[in-house]
């Protein structure tokens, strides 16, 4: 997942845990509409395990963006009652934003999907790392 002021991007794997795909974006006004929404999601997806983006700075600290997702996995633990494991994401958006230039899509459709791109930058990114041995 890619949290966001106004959007929760949303990727999913298969259930061999090796691939990923974009699965949408969830609109918000606040974190209890969010939290209805994602219930959804989950049971219509069957998830077990949430993986969220956390935007570290540069140097590794945490700044304001990465103490909401804490406070957000805080909040996802004890309504939806699932692991939340948190990924690093530090340049997720910049890399989903390149990969939809190259795919030479207009603005407006970038727009529209760069936060679940950016998801499933995350997903891929602790996928690979779970692979090869290391949580």
């Amino acid at each position: 997942m890619d949290l966001g002021t106004k959007t929760l991007g949303l990727a999913i794997s298969d259930r061999s845990n090796t691939l990923g795909k974009v699965l949408g974006v969830i609109r918000y006004n606040d974190y209890a509409e969010l939290i209805i929404e994602l219930k959804k999601v989950i049971a219509e997806n069957e998830v077990g395990t949430l993986v969220l983006g956390l935007p570290k700075n540069m140097d590794n600290t945490l700044g304001f963006a990465a103490q909401r997702s804490l406070d957000f996995k805080e909040m996802l633990e004890k309504e939806i009652k699932l692991p939340v494991l948190l990924e690093d994401e530090r340049l997720s958006t910049v890399e989903a934003e390149n990969i939809l230039l190259e795919a030479d899509l207009s603005r407006k459709k970038r727009k529209s999907i760069i936060d679940g791109m950016a998801a499933l930058i995350i997903l891929e990114s602790y996928l690979r790392r779970n692979s090869n041995g290391r949580k």
